[in-house]
């Protein structure tokens, strides 16, 4: 290959690299800051009620709900969720350490973190589609959307569902281990089952995607939260919705300004 092909060539790849770079930046600061105002109106509002708990808890240690059956998870309200992997769409609150105060400040930290988190997510979506090739469109990204709320919410969610301030949960680093393995066997599960033309191979997706449930989530020794049995749930309904709404939203923006010349 003379100088100019291999200048016309570096020149092609550098151009896909800052298509991606300019697709992740642009859909993930939309979809983050989307998430921000979802997060705003129906997730914040029940973490904040939940702390008052959390804090009635710690100065009156007695009061606390026991619940056997409750699971314990990851915060979905801390970003770190990658990570945390409920990671999306959830409020941050550290316990016993610094916190924003409630307002502005908490809600600029909070869009710093949705759209750092949705700029990291799309540049994944992005990848994945142009590794795979074809055409793409809005309507195709938000397939891959689809199909990533699967992978990063719904699966981890069955065994890890997003807790509130005040929850005992196992040590965060079996958390994070099984969370990664869950969201792991499900992107390959997903795949074989969509891409492989082979019978046996979509057995084996199927019978994949059961195996870090069949191994079970870590477990804290005992179950026990602040806040009441409905906050909780209103939480864990409220946080599915706001993961749905980002991972959907993301996927659409990504096909729409990746369809764009750059």
């Amino acid at each position: 290959m003379n100088r100019a092909g291999a200048a016309g060539v570096s020149a092609a790849g550098t151009g896909v690299f800052n298509g991606i770079v300019r697709t992740a930046a642009a859909a993930g600061i939309v979809a983050g800051l989307l998430l921000t105002a979802i997060q705003h109106l129906q997730v914040i509002p029940i973490i904040q009620q939940a702390e008052v708990y959390e804090k009635a808890q710690e100065a009156s240690p007695p009061a606390v709900h026991v619940h056997q059956d409750a699971a314990p998870a990851q915060h979905a309200h801390e970003h770190a969720h990658a990570h945390d992997a409920h990671g999306v769409g959830e409020a941050a609150h550290s316990h016993g350490g610094w916190e924003p105060d409630d307002g502005l400040e908490r809600t600029a930290y909070t869009a710093l973190a949705d759209v750092s988190m949705g700029v990291g997510y799309a540049l994944l979506l992005v990848a994945a589609i142009c590794l795979r090739g074809g055409a793409v469109t809005w309507r195709r990204g938000l397939l891959w959307g689809a199909a990533a709320y699967a992978v990063f919410f719904i699966a981890p969610s069955l065994g890890l569902p997003p807790e509130l301030p005040g929850t005992l949960a196992a040590p965060v680093a079996a958390r994070q281990a099984w969370w990664i393995c869950t969201a792991f066997s499900t992107a390959v599960a997903l795949g074989m089952l969509v891409w492989s033309r082979n019978l046996w191979l979509k057995v084996g997706a199927v019978a994949l995607l059961f195996v870090p449930h069949l191994v079970g989530a870590p477990q804290p020794s005992v179950h026990a939260m602040a806040a009441p049995a409905e906050l909780a749930g209103a939480f864990v309904v409220a946080t599915a919705l706001a993961n749905a709404v980002f991972w959907l939203a993301l996927g659409a923006l990504v096909g729409w300004f990746y369809k764009k010349p750059a």
